[in-house]
């Protein structure tokens, strides 16, 4: 969820009233609407109060007109007319580090003489982050050696215990396995800002002496995404501990079903396994019912969530005649809602306006 910082609603000067003789000034105003922030932005990362933000404010010159906490900021800065560049940040981010997430913007105005300018930040994660969760057989098979995440500005340590996001700046991120003596780069992703992966790291069987030494063996682990702000998704494999074999396939089987959010980065997919939430119906091009009755048998929606109702969350799903439609429309089944439903058919790009399933050919419901 987007952090929003909005002008305010009314404009309130330095000394109280605007000085008319000050022709060569005009004036910068802030504020902060909280109603986004403290509801949802702030409990799901677990960011600071607002006031605890930093604001810099900066002349086309590159003199200092404002830097510090945003809470000590007035709500009308006087300055000359001229060109300024405003930047927001919710912590100082500089190198990797666990649970810091970092949002903000960076705003550009021009302020005339006598002008009285509003400015609107809207506050997104500008880094990226990655989650790993290690599996019994790896910590079997490898219980002298650990793991480390890697990018351009440095690494951190993610022990076997570790349940922290590690965030980083955007760019290339390197999961590594090591003893101390030899490394071997397990992953590697590009990640832009907002995303944040959750890593599933196993192996498919420990060795019977305990530990792997010489690298023989088969390794192989899967990623989803945990709190990402953008989707992505990849199913890696790694054969004989070399480290390749990379495949982002996945689906055919109900065993390697997408979930909503990984089929939704697998349009046009064709014949593949979906799984999700029945979380409504009765959808047209610009809505989805949630709550019963429900008129319509043609068509449902899916989710990642039960709690889900917002349509660019869902999935819409269209129900062919027959069987499928009869067992799993919510006209004639409303105890459906809620349930989870696995769903065999194409990936389209667009039905109802989301991303949809079509041309179903088989479904599970549980």
């Amino acid at each position: 969820m987007p952090l929003m910082i909005t002008s305010c609603d009314f404009f309130s000067y330095a000394n109280g009233k605007e000085d008319s003789s000050e022709k060569e000034y005009g004036y910068i105003c802030l504020g902060f609407d909280k109603t986004d922030y403290d509801i949802t932005t702030k409990a799901v990362v677990g960011l600071k109060d607002s006031t605890e933000f930093i604001l810099s404010i900066t002349a086309s010159d590159g003199a200092s007109v404002y830097n510090g906490k945003y809470g000590d900021c007035p709500e009308s800065i006087s300055v000359k007319a001229g060109t300024y560049q405003l930047a927001v940040r919710s912590i100082s981010f500089t190198s990797p580090a666990f649970s810091s997430p970092l949002f903000g913007d960076d705003q550009y105005v021009v302020v005339a003489a006598g002008q009285k300018v509003k400015v609107a930040f809207l506050c997104q994660q500008l880094n990226c982050g990655v989650k790993i969760t290690v599996g019994k057989n790896l910590i079997s098979a490898y219980p002298k050696h650990y793991l480390y995440l890697q990018s351009d500005q440095g690494k951190l340590l993610y022990s076997y215990t570790e349940n922290r996001i590690a965030y980083f700046k955007p760019g290339v991120v390197s999961v590594i396995l090591s003893d101390g003596t030899t490394s071997k780069t397990l992953f590697s992703r590009s990640l832009q800002e907002r995303q944040v992966l959750s890593l599933k790291i196993d192996c498919s069987s420990p060795e019977p002496s305990g530990e792997q030494t010489s690298g023989s063996g088969s390794s192989s682990f899967s990623i989803q995404i945990d709190t990402a702000r953008i989707w992505s998704t990849a199913s890696i494999n790694i054969d004989n501990g070399t480290g390749s074999g990379g495949s982002d396939d996945g689906g055919g089987d109900i065993g390697d079903a997408y979930s909503v959010a990984e089929a939704k980065t697998n349009i046009g997919a064709e014949d593949v396994w979906v799984y999700g939430y029945i979380v409504g119906g009765d959808m047209t091009s610009s809505s989805i019912r949630f709550e019963t009755p429900f008129t319509s048998a043609t068509n449902i929606a899916i989710a990642g969530r039960t709690s889900v109702s917002d349509k660019n969350s869902c999935m819409s799903v269209q129900l062919p005649t027959g069987t499928i439609r009869d067992a799993l429309n919510l006209r004639d089944n409303p105890s459906n809602l809620s349930r989870k439903v696995f769903l065999k058919g194409d990936i389209v790009e667009a039905y109802y306006g989301i991303p949809g399933i079509k041309n179903i050919t088989d479904f599970q419901l549980q």
